[in-house]
């Protein structure tokens, strides 16, 4: 039996400022998060505190202390971005507070559903007391996603309830399922700093993916390309780092003050940077006023925090509590994302959590107010990778697998299944396309094809550049496919460039019939001493606007062969005049052989002898002409 992947989980401790979160992320880990001065002093977590509570060979486990006071709210919702769990923190000597309903809002917005209540300082009150602080809390929670929550009494200073709260978190995480190592790396950061003789050296929850040591990696969005020299994960020295993992990484090549917190350290140009963004939307109920069309709002997505514009399609302003209200939102600074990824956003002053939702589409585009941005706007919500991919070749035709990934929102895991399904097709240089797009470029060529046949029945096809500038619909790579398709099926036959129907022959149209035999007659009766071919088209009652077009299916048809730009012969009288010449003469010959022989005039004889070289019978030497063969 092989062994087992090792799985990464991130616990996340919520809750108001001075409930515990801090003291209870000691008690299970033994480690104190408030490592700042400033921290110390004012005993209040301002940056996110990290330390690890559970290491075993398959299974790794981090805890994420984020800050309670109303002034670090941006940072608690970096902090909640790669969250697996939560542990939502209130006292018992003062139960549900403000910014705890607030983080309450911003874990529900941000989806996180997983979680455990803990009520802390329980020394502080008496057994009466902890009883009504359980009801109260019970009452405050429902209709939240903690309604069924378990809820655990504990006490950080005496450690009453640890042991049984980490038994607890072990349990729970059990059933949760492990972050996808799979596809690209991306870590969000949230810590930027520089030591001597390390230089630069960024922090993180890494979101997916894996990286190790040496990894060629860039920094979005500036595209800052560096080297992953060294990798550590809660301070130890690691190879490598896995989704789930809350890393440190060394970066070669790039300066601490090019980065800022809210950039992303990715291993492919897969990304999205992107300052427009369509998302679903949802208001909180408490908040005091609506949003409006084009109000300023703080986005927080990850360790983004960028200012923007709200932009609604179908309305001008929101009443409270709204719930999956599809909109766009357009940034004053370009940030890394991708579909799914889960935002907040937040009233600049005063400072108020309005809503959130996910990006259903990164790459956003200027739409017009009304019903049909709405629709267009649902079909990319409620689609799946298949349909958002199908909707994108609906217009491309076929697109680079890298481009299908970053415009249709894919994770490469998800373009690869797809792929396996019937009918999606893989073509050279990693272009994607499909059976039904390829059959739609078929059927156009054959139409085409028929319909040129049907108009020049005299010519054998149509020229495959001709063709595909006919077919502009289509790209050239899906064309080229479609070409080779047919021609194995034998629909299509490609001769010298030509393409035609595998089944047509170039035959004259029954209309002009009768009166080219007689042209051709004409022309075998007066054998080698011919008028022009414009007097025979005239004979024969053949109007100018197809006297050229006969005259070349003649050559092609080998009915005719140009003597001149205005005489030719039957081929039958010109291969009998080739035998009869090359029977009479030595190896070599003059023309004045030639005239005496054939009986014909220098206005005949010197183009005769100019199409024999050209034909490859002979070769002129001085005033002599040499057989070849």
């Amino acid at each position: 039996m092989g062994r087992l992947r090792k799985r990464y989980y991130t616990i996340g401790m919520a809750g108001h400022i001075d409930h515990g979160k801090t003291a209870l992320t000691k008690a299970l880990t033994n480690i104190d998060t408030d490592r700042l001065k400033e921290e110390k002093e004012r005993n209040i977590s301002i940056e996110l505190g990290f330390a690890p509570l559970h290491q075993e060979e398959d299974m790794q486990i981090s805890i994420v202390d984020v800050p309670g006071h109303e002034r670090f709210v941006r940072k608690m919702i970096a902090g909640t971005g790669g969250i697996d769990l939560v542990v939502l923190v209130v006292a018992a000597d003062e139960g549900i507070m403000p910014q705890t309903r607030e983080h309450l809002d911003i874990l529900s917005l941000l989806g996180i559903t997983e979680g455990i209540v803990v009520l802390t300082k329980m020394s502080k009150v008496d057994v009466e007391l902890r009883e009504l602080a359980k009801e109260e809390v019970k009452a405050e929670l429902e209709g939240s996603p903690f309604e069924n929550a378990t809820l655990m009494l504990v006490d950080s200073i005496s450690g009453e309830g640890i042991q049984e709260l980490k038994d607890l978190i072990l349990k729970s995480i059990e059933d949760i399922p492990v972050r996808s190592s799979e596809g690209y790396f991306r870590l969000p950061i949230d810590q930027i700093f520089s030591l001597k003789g390390q230089g630069t050296i960024v922090r993180g929850t890494i979101y997916e993916g894996e990286i190790e040591t040496g990894a060629e990696v860039t920094i979005l969005p500036q595209g800052i390309q560096a080297k992953a020299r060294q990798i550590q994960v809660h301070g130890q020295k690691s190879s490598k780092g896995c989704a789930g993992q809350r890393a440190a990484i060394n970066l070669a090549g790039v300066n601490y003050q090019q980065i800022e917190r809210g950039d992303a350290v990715v291993s492919s140009s897969l990304f999205t940077v992107t300052d427009i963004i369509d998302v679903s939307l949802k208001t909180l109920g408490g908040i005091k006023h609506g949003l409006k069309q084009r109000m300023e709002i703080k986005f927080h997505t990850g360790t983004s925090e960028v200012m923007g514009k709200l932009v609604f399609f179908d309305r001008n302003k929101t009443e409270p509590a709204e719930d999956s209200i599809l909109c766009q939102i357009r940034l004053n600074n370009k940030i890394v994302v991708k579909r799914g990824d889960r935002f907040i956003i937040r009233r600049p002053t005063p400072a108020e959590t309005l809503g959130g939702g996910w990006i259903i589409n990164p790459s956003g585009g200027k739409y017009r107010f009304g019903s049909e941005t709405i629709l267009k706007l649902r079909a990319i919500m409620e689609g799946s990778a298949e349909e958002r991919m199908m909707k994108l070749l609906q217009q491309k035709k076929s697109i680079p697998s890298q481009t299908l990934i970053r415009e249709a929102s894919l994770g490469q895991d998800e373009l690869e299944e797809v792929l396996q399904k019937t009918g999606w097709i893989l073509l050279r240089s990693s272009f994607v396309t499909h059976i039904s797009i390829v059959e739609s470029c078929e059927k156009k060529i054959v139409e085409v094809l028929s319909s040129y046949h049907e108009r020049h029945p005299l010519e054998k096809g149509i020229n495959k550049g001709e063709l595909q500038s006919l077919l502009e619909s289509f790209t050239d790579i899906v064309i080229q496919f479609s070409i080779g398709r047919l021609i194995r099926q034998k629909e299509v036959s490609l001769e010298n460039g030509v393409l035609h129907m595998h089944d047509f022959t170039p035959s004259l149209p029954s209309q002009w019939e009768k009166r080219c035999l007689q042209l051709l007659h004409s022309l075998r009766e007066d054998k080698l001493k011919v008028k022009t071919m414009e007097e025979y088209f005239k004979g024969a009652g053949i109007p100018e606007t197809v006297r050229q077009e006969f005259h070349y299916f003649f050559i092609g048809q080998n009915w005719i062969v140009p003597l001149d730009e205005k005489h030719a012969y039957a081929w039958e009288t010109y291969n009998k005049a080739v035998n009869e010449l090359k029977e009479k003469t030595d190896r070599r010959f003059t023309i004045t052989e030639a005239k005496e022989i054939l009986d014909l005039s220098r206005k005949y004889m010197i183009p005769f002898l100019e199409r024999l070289d050209k034909d490859g019978y002979t070769v002129r030497i001085n005033d002599e002409r040499k057989w070849i063969s």
